[in-house]
This record gives structure tokens, C-alpha cells and sequence, in this order.
């Protein structure tokens, strides 16, 4: 089977592409690949080394050839030609007085397509204003309506951690999130500490969610009380990166529980319950033959 490479295209989009062609490709490379009625101009990104699984509607297109100047020459001409038809594209927008914010425009490496990229609070119709901009610019015109989380992968930039947005850097797809990803971490519920560029709630709430659920889960609620082996008081907290909790007694000393503790009872107290279970069933047993 052909090597597999991914290749970025403007707005941070990102496709795999197979090498059938065995070109001698490498990371930074640009090169034209295949794509629906024509072809588009793309950087190799990576070398996939290792075996992926995608969707049969998402089967990888092939790499054509390496980019040669000429290609880069087109390419940035493209971009120059997409800047100055931005002020146009707002023109014929308020003509029409489309209720749409026009977030990025992406013309296809052959020309054969340019692409109008826009968020709308609600569905569009905008018939009359693809035909104005199939009149301007002579070729196929696709207005794509896309969310907010979308319009953030496409213009970048960084997040309150300071670092490159995941949804430019490395997701492949949102995943929905809520405010209980949020609870369930012990996180302030303030929008302004808990969203991203895109106004929608940060992607990495979702990274350690699991393990807050599968840590937290061994462990009684914080505010109530626990008692065992001469420890008793109130839950104060729970650690869940370093896997135990605290609790304080009536006089005010704190003591730390581990998680393994709580197993540990956990699993007595099932073996002590089978134990007498089983003695209970003797005895009914004796019982019966008596």
C-alpha cells in the first residue's frame, strides 16, 4: 500500500492524502493534490507511520506531484485575489441584506471553485447572492455555513494557556461539552475562565474528565462524614491527581486517606458480606435438615 501523508490547506484544514504516485515527499513540502472536480495546492505536514482507521466517505484522495514554482506562483496569487475580493463579497452581502458574517474566502488551487466561508445564527438563503458572485468571478461558487468552534480553527490563534489553539493544532473533530465537564473537575463556572476564542466552552475539558469520574467515584462525597479504622470526620477535599483525600476531625486535625485505603476496604467489607452470607445459607441449610 502507498505511503499516507497529511496535508494542511489554509484555514487549518487538514486531509490525508495517499502517496500513489511515490513521490520523494517531505514534512514542509508543498504539493498538488487530487480533490472532487479538480486539483489544490496543500504543505505535507507529516508522514502517517502508523495504521489509522477512517470512514469510507473520508477515503484518502492521492498526491498528485510535488509543487513546482509555478504551482507556488498560483498559489500566491490565490491568496492575493482572495484579500481583495473580501471587500466585494461584504458589498454584495449588505446588497442583499443577508443576516451572515463572512469569516474566511478560499479559492481552489485550480480555480475551478472558490469558497465562501460564513457563520449565521440561522439558515440562509442566499441564491440571489451566489448568482451575483458566479457573475463576478466566472467560476463554481460553494457558500459554506459553518459554526463558531469552525470559525476559531480557521482564523488560529492562541488559547488562555497560552498555547496554539488543539483545534488548529492537533483535533480532528469537536466533541460536544457541558458545563457538567466543567462541575465534575471542580472548575469555576465563570464563561470567562471555562470558553475559548470561539465563545463556545474550552475542547480540553473533555481531556481528564474520565479520570476526575474514575478517581472520584471511590470516594465519598466532599461535606460528608467518614468514618473507619479510629479516623472520623468530615470529607474536606479530594486530590484527584494525587489520589487521596483529607478529612478533619471534631477537633480540628486532618488526616489523609488514600485511595488504595478506600479499595482496600472496599473489597474487605465485600468478602466479610460474602462470608456471612454464606454462613447464613449454612445455617438455613441446618435448619431445613433439623
Amino acid at each position: 500500500m502507498s505511503d499516507l501523508f497529511l496535508v494542511g490547506f489554509k484555514g487549518n484544514r487538514k486531509e490525508f492524502y495517499y502517496n500513489n504516485f511515490h513521490h520523494s515527499l517531505h514534512k514542509g513540502d508543498y504539493v498538488i493534490v487530487q480533490v472532487d472536480r479538480g486539483e489544490d495546492c496543500g504543505k505535507v505536514l507529516q508522514h502517517v507511520d502508523h495504521e489509522i482507521q477512517l470512514p469510507d466517505e473520508e477515503r484518502p484522495s492521492t498526491v498528485l506531484r510535488p509543487a513546482n514554482e509555478e504551482d507556488l506562483a498560483k498559489l500566491d496569487e490565490n491568496r492575493k485575489e482572495e484579500e481583495e475580493a473580501w471587500p466585494n463579497a461584504q458589498h454584495l452581502i449588505k446588497k442583499h441584506e443577508l443576516e451572515m458574517k463572512l469569516v474566511d474566502i478560499e479559492y481552489q488551487h485550480d480555480r475551478n471553485k472558490i469558497t465562501f466561508f460564513f457563520t449565521a445564527d440561522h439558515r440562509v438563503d442566499f441564491r440571489a447572492l451566489v448568482r451575483d458572485l458566479a457573475s463576478e468571478y466566472k467560476t463554481r461558487i460553494e457558500l459554506r455555513q459553518i459554526g463558531v468552534r469552525d470559525e476559531a480553527k480557521r482564523i488560529g490563534g492562541f488559547g488562555i494557556c497560552g498555547i496554539e489553539q488543539c483545534c488548529v493544532s492537533f483535533l480532528q473533530k469537536f466533541e460536544p461539552i457541558s458545563t457538567q465537564d466543567a462541575r465534575v473537575q471542580n472548575l469555576s463556572l465563570n464563561p470567562t475562565k471555562i470558553s475559548g476564542n470561539c465563545g463556545r466552552l474550552l475542547c480540553c475539558l473533555k481531556y481528564e474528565v474520565d479520570l476526575y469520574d474514575q478517581v472520584m467515584n471511590k470516594y465519598p462525597e466532599v461535606g460528608s462524614r467518614y468514618s473507619n479504622e479510629g479516623i472520623e470526620g468530615i470529607v474536606q477535599s479530594i486530590s484527584v491527581f494525587e489520589d487521596h483525600m483529607i478529612v478533619r476531625d471534631e477537633n480540628g486535625e486532618e488526616f489523609k486517606v488514600t485511595g488504595k485505603e478506600i479499595l482496600k476496604r472496599r473489597e474487605s467489607n465485600q468478602i466479610d458480606s460474602g462470608a456471612a452470607s454464606e454462613n447464613e445459607n449454612d445455617i438455613d441449610s441446618n435448619d431445613r435438615d433439623n
